[in-house]
């Protein structure tokens, strides 16, 4: 049974310290104040972005193909070591989180993917993965901020955030809203009231508004009664987020940055806020992050098993409190490396390479052939599934918002990917 306003007030007022809201109240709190509740039980996104150019080839390998012993002679994975998908293919000795959601089907690991005319610049490839354009630069917008201004019902709504702390991604750039970014729930929470004489009056003035008619004739008026009683709800969500449920032990979480992003992801999950895109980064921090020219080995083990642990604790965290269902997460890397290593130890800019995409409601499984070792392009492995499908099926079947009008032109969604949830009504 929901509580009425009153009925919140006086339940808050029991928490032992009365809390006001502090200019720290992160931008999301203050926008989501006045917009629509959200919908209990709508479909969340994360994406993960892989910065610097995954070796998708050491990711996934094609531990059954005997050119890839012929061409990685220093940084070759013997198969022993490997985590088994099929008699072709294994993942990475460090990612047996990832190999835990394959067998819980959880995890679908989506082979070959990227775009025509692949460009090895850096700048130029994630240009065009945020902005789902061949041609980036005519766009001043990403595929998630466009997105974003698609779902939000009410002009103050903001259903997106980034969770980091680099710079924020241009994929959440948008035309019409602003997208927020924060690094830990931790760093917005409301200030305590100096003395319990403040706290009362605090209370007593939340009580007056909640008291008052729901229309007073001054819009003005109406309004600002009305987001601060939401706003005072919304912190008092995000703060017993953060606690978690009375009696619950806390989520054990590795001690990695991305985990704790996952970890403030989740916490903004169970808060309810109305959020549906989020964005995580891992690499930004690194030193060259996943571009990795020289003594490849050792770092690029690192970053994967942070990915590796870092994503299988979220999904425990989120299982724990049937959340699961709800969320997607799907990973992206501007382009993979050279099939070949290029006497350094490490590998060059290459196109294609895997994407995972995870959630309790997707097909598992290993989608799609592995590219030839043979048959490159540039240097790299030819794709054969355009990224844009993959965006399209996650726009249209999981977010439901209709993907010619984010990216700009039809995709065929790559099918079958979360079983049961296209039906729902698009947006857009």
């Amino acid at each position: 049974m929901s509580l009425t306003r009153r009925d919140f007030l006086r339940t808050s007022a029991a928490v032992p310290a009365m809390f006001s809201l502090s200019s720290t109240v992160p931008l999301m709190v203050g926008r989501a104040a006045a917009a629509a509740p959200s919908v209990k039980g709508e479909t969340a996104l994360v994406v993960l972005q892989l910065a610097g150019g995954n070796d998708g080839l050491n990711t996934v390998v094609p531990y059954g193909d005997d050119a890839y012993g012929r061409v990685r002679y220093t940084l070759r994975l013997p198969a022993a070591k490997l985590h088994k998908i099929d008699s072709f293919v294994g993942f990475h000795p460090e990612m047996a989180g990832f190999k835990q959601l394959l067998g819980e089907g959880s995890l679908a690991v989506v082979q070959g993917v990227g775009y025509p005319n692949p460009n090895q610049s850096h700048f130029i490839s994630m240009r065009t993965w945020q902005t789902a354009d061949i041609e980036p630069n005519r766009r001043q917008t990403g595929w998630l901020g466009r997105a974003v201004e698609r779902l939000a019902r009410e002009e103050a709504e903001v259903p997106g955030i980034f969770v980091g702390q680099i710079r924020q991604p241009f994929t959440l750039n948008a035309e019409r809203a602003v997208v927020p970014s924060v690094r830990s729930l931790q760093d917005y929470a409301p200030q305590p009231l100096p003395g319990p004489a403040a706290q009362a009056a605090h209370q007593q003035r939340l009580l007056d508004a909640a008291e008052a008619p729901r229309a007073t004739g001054n819009p003005l008026l109406d309004f600002v009664r009305r987001t601060t009683l939401t706003a005072h709800a919304r912190c008092r969500q995000v703060e017993l987020a953060a606690q978690g449920k009375p009696g619950s032990p806390a989520a054990d979480y590795p001690s990695f940055p991305l985990a704790d992003e996952l970890r403030t992801v989740a916490q903004l999950v169970r808060a309810d806020l109305g959020l549906r895109i989020y964005y995580v980064e891992l690499g930004g921090e690194e030193p060259g992050g996943f571009d990795n020219h020289a003594n490849q080995r050792d770092n690029h083990a690192s970053l994967l098993r942070q990915l590796s642990e870092s994503l299988a604790a979220f999904f425990r965290d989120l299982r724990r409190d049937r959340l699961l269902d709800r969320v997607l997460v799907t990973t992206f890397s501007e382009f993979g490396r050279t099939v070949e290593e290029n006497g350094r130890r490490g590998t060059d800019h290459g196109s294609a390479a895997p994407v995972f995409l995870a959630g309790g409601r997707v097909k598992g499984g290993l989608l799609g052939r592995h590219p030839s070792l043979t048959e490159l392009e540039n240097g790299g492995l030819k794709h054969h599934t355009d990224f844009r499908r993959l965006y399209a099926a996650v726009l249209d079947d999981w977010l439901g918002v209709d993907s010619r009008v984010v990216l700009g032109g039809e995709f065929k969604p790559l099918g079958g990917l979360f079983p049961g949830v296209g039906s729902q009504q698009q947006v857009g």
